[in-house]
Protein backbone atom coordinates (compact mmCIF):
# COMPACT_ATOMS: atom_id res chain seq x y z
CA UNK A 1 0.00 0.00 0.00
CA UNK A 2 2.83 2.58 1.06
CA UNK A 3 4.35 1.72 -2.66
CA UNK A 4 1.23 2.41 -4.66
CA UNK A 5 0.49 5.91 -2.66
CA UNK A 6 4.54 6.78 -3.47
CA UNK A 7 3.63 5.90 -7.19
CA UNK A 8 0.15 7.31 -7.39
CA UNK A 9 1.78 10.47 -6.85
CA UNK A 10 3.59 10.38 -10.27
CA UNK A 11 0.47 9.48 -12.00
CA UNK A 12 -2.48 11.82 -13.47
CA UNK A 13 -5.86 11.70 -11.94
CA UNK A 14 -7.17 7.90 -11.84
CA UNK A 15 -9.27 6.59 -15.48
CA UNK A 16 -12.69 6.62 -15.87
CA UNK A 17 -13.63 3.68 -17.71
CA UNK A 18 -13.79 5.43 -20.85
CA UNK A 19 -10.43 7.17 -20.06
CA UNK A 20 -8.55 3.87 -20.08
CA UNK A 21 -8.28 3.95 -23.98
CA UNK A 22 -10.40 5.36 -26.60
CA UNK A 23 -13.07 2.46 -27.24
CA UNK A 24 -12.58 1.08 -24.15
CA UNK A 25 -14.93 -0.81 -21.65
CA UNK A 26 -17.38 2.36 -20.93
CA UNK A 27 -19.92 0.05 -22.82
CA UNK A 28 -19.52 -3.20 -21.63
CA UNK A 29 -18.68 -1.66 -18.10
CA UNK A 30 -15.19 -3.20 -17.91
CA UNK A 31 -12.37 -1.43 -17.59
CA UNK A 32 -9.58 -2.16 -20.13
CA UNK A 33 -6.78 -4.89 -18.99
CA UNK A 34 -3.16 -4.81 -19.30
CA UNK A 35 -1.42 -7.75 -19.64
CA UNK A 36 2.51 -7.75 -18.50
CA UNK A 37 5.63 -9.51 -19.49
CA UNK A 38 8.87 -9.50 -18.01
CA UNK A 39 12.05 -10.24 -19.48
CA UNK A 40 14.68 -12.97 -19.84
CA UNK A 41 15.96 -13.78 -16.64
CA UNK A 42 13.59 -11.83 -14.78
CA UNK A 43 10.72 -12.39 -13.41
CA UNK A 44 7.42 -10.52 -12.61
CA UNK A 45 8.43 -9.08 -9.76
CA UNK A 46 10.52 -6.59 -12.45
CA UNK A 47 7.16 -5.02 -13.64
CA UNK A 48 5.92 -4.85 -10.19
CA UNK A 49 6.12 -1.18 -9.46
CA UNK A 50 4.64 -0.28 -12.87
CA UNK A 51 1.88 -2.88 -12.28
CA UNK A 52 0.99 -0.95 -9.21
CA UNK A 53 1.05 2.49 -11.21
CA UNK A 54 -1.15 0.64 -13.92
CA UNK A 55 -3.82 -0.57 -11.28
CA UNK A 56 -3.91 3.36 -9.84
CA UNK A 57 -4.73 4.35 -12.85
CA UNK A 58 -7.56 2.77 -13.34
CA UNK A 59 -6.49 -0.80 -15.41
CA UNK A 60 -7.13 -4.29 -14.66
CA UNK A 61 -3.82 -5.31 -14.99
CA UNK A 62 -2.23 -9.03 -15.14
CA UNK A 63 1.21 -9.15 -14.13
CA UNK A 64 2.39 -12.67 -15.89
CA UNK A 65 4.80 -14.63 -14.45
CA UNK A 66 6.67 -17.25 -16.93
CA UNK A 67 9.99 -19.44 -16.98
CA UNK A 68 11.77 -17.55 -19.59
CA UNK A 69 15.24 -19.25 -18.94
CA UNK A 70 13.82 -22.94 -18.37
CA UNK A 71 11.42 -23.42 -21.44
CA UNK A 72 12.21 -23.20 -25.38
CA UNK A 73 11.06 -20.25 -27.52
CA UNK A 74 7.68 -22.39 -28.68
CA UNK A 75 6.40 -22.85 -25.20
CA UNK A 76 7.34 -19.48 -23.82
CA UNK A 77 5.10 -17.93 -26.61
CA UNK A 78 1.64 -20.14 -25.85
CA UNK A 79 2.48 -18.11 -22.03
CA UNK A 80 1.09 -14.72 -23.60
CA UNK A 81 -2.29 -16.76 -24.87
CA UNK A 82 -2.54 -18.02 -20.90
CA UNK A 83 -1.77 -14.54 -19.97
CA UNK A 84 -5.15 -12.81 -21.98
CA UNK A 85 -7.27 -15.38 -21.23
CA UNK A 86 -6.85 -14.38 -17.16
CA UNK A 87 -6.99 -10.89 -18.39
CA UNK A 88 -10.75 -11.82 -18.99
CA UNK A 89 -13.33 -10.08 -21.26
CA UNK A 90 -12.68 -6.26 -22.60
CA UNK A 91 -9.90 -4.31 -24.16
CA UNK A 92 -6.25 -5.99 -23.59
CA UNK A 93 -3.02 -3.72 -24.28
CA UNK A 94 0.37 -5.09 -23.23
CA UNK A 95 3.19 -3.80 -21.50
CA UNK A 96 6.24 -6.36 -22.40
CA UNK A 97 9.82 -5.73 -21.14
CA UNK A 98 12.83 -6.76 -23.16
CA UNK A 99 12.31 -10.28 -24.33
CA UNK A 100 8.74 -10.34 -23.51
CA UNK A 101 8.33 -7.68 -26.34
CA UNK A 102 9.49 -11.15 -28.76
CA UNK A 103 7.37 -13.42 -27.10
CA UNK A 104 4.40 -10.85 -27.73
CA UNK A 105 5.40 -10.40 -31.44
CA UNK A 106 5.19 -14.05 -32.11
CA UNK A 107 2.01 -14.74 -30.47
CA UNK A 108 0.36 -11.86 -32.13
CA UNK A 109 1.20 -13.16 -35.60
CA UNK A 110 -0.91 -16.12 -35.00
CA UNK A 111 -3.52 -14.81 -32.67
CA UNK A 112 -5.73 -11.50 -31.23
CA UNK A 113 -7.97 -10.92 -28.28
CA UNK A 114 -11.08 -10.50 -28.93
CA UNK A 115 -10.92 -6.16 -28.31
CA UNK A 116 -6.71 -6.08 -29.32
CA UNK A 117 -6.18 -2.94 -27.64
CA UNK A 118 -2.16 -0.78 -27.58
CA UNK A 119 1.20 -2.11 -27.27
CA UNK A 120 4.15 -0.55 -25.06
CA UNK A 121 7.27 -1.73 -25.45
CA UNK A 122 10.62 -1.18 -23.02
CA UNK A 123 13.88 -2.35 -24.78
CA UNK A 124 12.56 -4.99 -26.82
CA UNK A 125 15.61 -6.87 -29.07
CA UNK A 126 13.19 -6.14 -31.86
CA UNK A 127 16.49 -7.37 -34.07
CA UNK A 128 18.45 -9.15 -31.69
CA UNK A 129 21.10 -8.16 -29.41
CA UNK A 130 25.24 -8.23 -30.39
CA UNK A 131 25.74 -9.31 -26.65
CA UNK A 132 24.68 -12.94 -27.95
CA UNK A 133 26.55 -13.44 -31.15
CA UNK A 134 29.14 -12.39 -29.22
CA UNK A 135 29.05 -14.30 -25.48
CA UNK A 136 26.42 -17.21 -27.04
CA UNK A 137 29.10 -19.92 -26.66
CA UNK A 138 30.24 -18.96 -23.05
CA UNK A 139 28.50 -21.47 -20.76
CA UNK A 140 27.69 -19.10 -17.86
CA UNK A 141 25.66 -16.98 -20.68
CA UNK A 142 24.04 -20.32 -21.74
CA UNK A 143 23.37 -21.03 -18.02
CA UNK A 144 21.53 -17.64 -17.11
CA UNK A 145 19.85 -16.88 -20.83
CA UNK A 146 18.88 -20.44 -21.56
CA UNK A 147 17.25 -21.75 -24.79
CA UNK A 148 15.45 -18.54 -25.45
CA UNK A 149 18.47 -16.34 -24.66
CA UNK A 150 20.52 -17.88 -27.55
CA UNK A 151 18.03 -17.27 -29.81
CA UNK A 152 18.09 -13.61 -29.98
CA UNK A 153 20.68 -12.94 -32.22
CA UNK A 154 21.57 -10.19 -34.84
CA UNK A 155 21.49 -12.68 -37.18
CA UNK A 156 19.13 -13.32 -40.01
CA UNK A 157 17.00 -16.23 -38.92
CA UNK A 158 17.47 -14.93 -35.18
CA UNK A 159 14.01 -15.27 -33.22
CA UNK A 160 13.15 -11.70 -33.48
CA UNK A 161 14.29 -11.00 -37.04
CA UNK A 162 12.06 -13.96 -38.30
CA UNK A 163 9.01 -11.99 -36.68
CA UNK A 164 7.19 -9.66 -39.16
CA UNK A 165 6.45 -6.21 -38.85
CA UNK A 166 3.49 -4.52 -36.17
CA UNK A 167 0.69 -4.26 -37.49
CA UNK A 168 -0.67 -3.40 -33.96
CA UNK A 169 -1.18 0.47 -32.25
CA UNK A 170 2.87 0.22 -30.63
CA UNK A 171 4.69 2.15 -28.72
CA UNK A 172 8.89 1.62 -28.22
CA UNK A 173 10.86 2.91 -24.99
CA UNK A 174 14.72 2.62 -25.69
CA UNK A 175 17.09 3.36 -23.14
CA UNK A 176 20.62 5.01 -23.03
CA UNK A 177 22.47 4.52 -19.89
CA UNK A 178 24.55 1.27 -19.64
CA UNK A 179 25.42 0.09 -15.82
CA UNK A 180 28.28 -2.60 -17.02
CA UNK A 181 31.25 -0.15 -19.07
CA UNK A 182 32.26 -3.64 -20.37
CA UNK A 183 28.93 -4.99 -22.10
CA UNK A 184 29.02 -1.76 -23.24
CA UNK A 185 31.89 -1.57 -25.30
CA UNK A 186 30.21 -4.64 -27.07
CA UNK A 187 27.22 -2.79 -28.59
CA UNK A 188 27.43 -0.59 -31.16
CA UNK A 189 26.08 2.99 -30.70
CA UNK A 190 23.82 4.28 -28.33
CA UNK A 191 22.42 1.07 -25.88
CA UNK A 192 20.52 0.45 -22.69
CA UNK A 193 23.34 -1.96 -21.63
CA UNK A 194 21.92 -5.16 -23.31
CA UNK A 195 20.29 -3.54 -26.36
CA UNK A 196 21.08 -0.60 -28.91
CA UNK A 197 18.64 2.02 -29.78
CA UNK A 198 18.65 1.06 -33.62
CA UNK A 199 17.29 -2.92 -32.55
CA UNK A 200 14.48 -1.54 -30.62
CA UNK A 201 12.75 -0.02 -33.43
CA UNK A 202 10.38 -1.84 -35.62
CA UNK A 203 8.51 -1.33 -38.89
CA UNK A 204 4.86 -0.41 -38.44
CA UNK A 205 5.58 1.27 -34.80
CA UNK A 206 3.23 4.37 -34.20
CA UNK A 207 5.59 6.12 -31.82
CA UNK A 208 9.41 5.58 -31.03
CA UNK A 209 11.06 7.46 -27.68
CA UNK A 210 14.58 7.65 -26.05
CA UNK A 211 15.52 8.17 -22.52
CA UNK A 212 18.69 7.86 -20.76
CA UNK A 213 17.46 4.75 -18.78
CA UNK A 214 19.19 1.53 -18.08
CA UNK A 215 17.87 -1.62 -19.91
CA UNK A 216 17.73 -3.55 -16.20
CA UNK A 217 15.71 -0.75 -14.17
CA UNK A 218 13.68 1.13 -16.88
CA UNK A 219 10.30 -0.56 -15.80
CA UNK A 220 10.28 1.27 -12.37
CA UNK A 221 11.93 5.00 -13.56
CA UNK A 222 9.20 7.67 -13.25
CA UNK A 223 8.86 8.87 -16.35
CA UNK A 224 8.96 5.90 -18.42
CA UNK A 225 6.02 5.15 -16.23
CA UNK A 226 4.28 8.01 -17.14
CA UNK A 227 5.23 7.81 -20.52
CA UNK A 228 3.88 3.70 -20.53
CA UNK A 229 0.59 5.63 -19.29
CA UNK A 230 -0.12 8.34 -21.91
CA UNK A 231 0.23 5.84 -25.02
CA UNK A 232 -1.94 3.06 -23.37
CA UNK A 233 -4.31 6.28 -23.17
CA UNK A 234 -4.00 8.35 -26.47
CA UNK A 235 -1.66 6.26 -28.91
CA UNK A 236 1.18 8.10 -28.75
CA UNK A 237 4.11 9.13 -26.00
CA UNK A 238 4.02 12.60 -24.30
CA UNK A 239 7.29 14.59 -24.96
CA UNK A 240 6.61 17.38 -22.52
CA UNK A 241 7.42 14.47 -19.52
CA UNK A 242 10.99 14.75 -18.25
CA UNK A 243 11.82 14.04 -14.83
CA UNK A 244 11.91 17.58 -13.85
CA UNK A 245 8.13 18.30 -15.04
CA UNK A 246 6.99 14.80 -13.15
CA UNK A 247 9.67 15.97 -9.86
CA UNK A 248 7.56 19.29 -9.92
CA UNK A 249 4.24 18.06 -10.99
CA UNK A 250 4.94 15.24 -7.61
CA UNK A 251 6.00 18.21 -5.35
CA UNK A 252 2.86 20.52 -6.19
CA UNK A 253 0.57 17.68 -5.24
CA UNK A 254 2.01 16.97 -1.85
CA UNK A 255 2.03 20.34 -1.20
CA UNK A 256 -1.33 20.67 -1.89
CA UNK A 257 -2.35 17.19 -0.69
Amino acid sequence: MWLTGRLSRFLPAPATEAGAGSGSGAESGVADAVVMLHGLARTHASLAPMAMALKAAGFRVVNWAYPSTSAAPEVLVEEVGKAVDAAGPGRVHFVTHSMGGILLRDWLTTHRPAQMGRVVMLAPPNHGSELVDKLGDNPVFSMVGGQAGLTLGTGPESWPNRLPPADYPLGIIAGTRSLNLVLNTLLPGPNDGKVTVESTRLEGMADHLVLPVTHTFMMVNPVVIRQVLAFLREGRFDPSLTLASVVKETFQAVQSG
